[in-house]
């Protein structure tokens, strides 16, 4: 199928982490956890000290990488950096806003429940539906 994105199948391909320090440690003990030969990991621990130019940094690093096919992200955090992930438009890897236990989910700041609301509306209007 041309023109779909794919995802690097030479090993496997991981899914990074950018969350608290509770949902982040949830998720290694899940086996989620990488580092690789230069000691680079696949999950940034967000808390009151980490600064919003970490975050991005991250957030970039992800998703430039080719080994990772999704990254999950505390919508908290999103929320930080709402014009980065707003902007981020490609299928691989796939950003998920998802919940931490101290912020609840929040469907109306969902980059990706937005785009497909979008999506369906555009779609409904299109066939003459409502």
């Amino acid at each position: 199928m041309a023109g779909r994105a794919q995802i690097p199948s030479k090993n496997s391909a991981l899914i990074a982490m950018i969350a608290d320090e509770d949902t982040v440690t949830g998720f290694l003990l899940a086996g989620v956890g990488n580092v690789d030969l230069r000691r680079k990991t696949n999950y940034l621990v967000v808390d009151s000290k980490t600064t919003v130019k970490a975050i991005e940094d991250a957030f970039k690093e992800f998703t430039a990488k080719e080994d990772i096919a999704i990254v999950l992200i505390s919508q908290y955090v999103a929320n930080m950096i709402r014009f980065l992930v707003d902007s981020y438009n490609k299928p691989v890897p796939a950003i998920l806003e998802i919940p931490s236990k101290d912020h609840p989910y929040d469907p109306a700041h969902d980059s990706v429940l937005s785009r497909v609301k979008y999506l369906f509306s555009a779609e409904s209007v299109a066939s003459g539906r409502r």
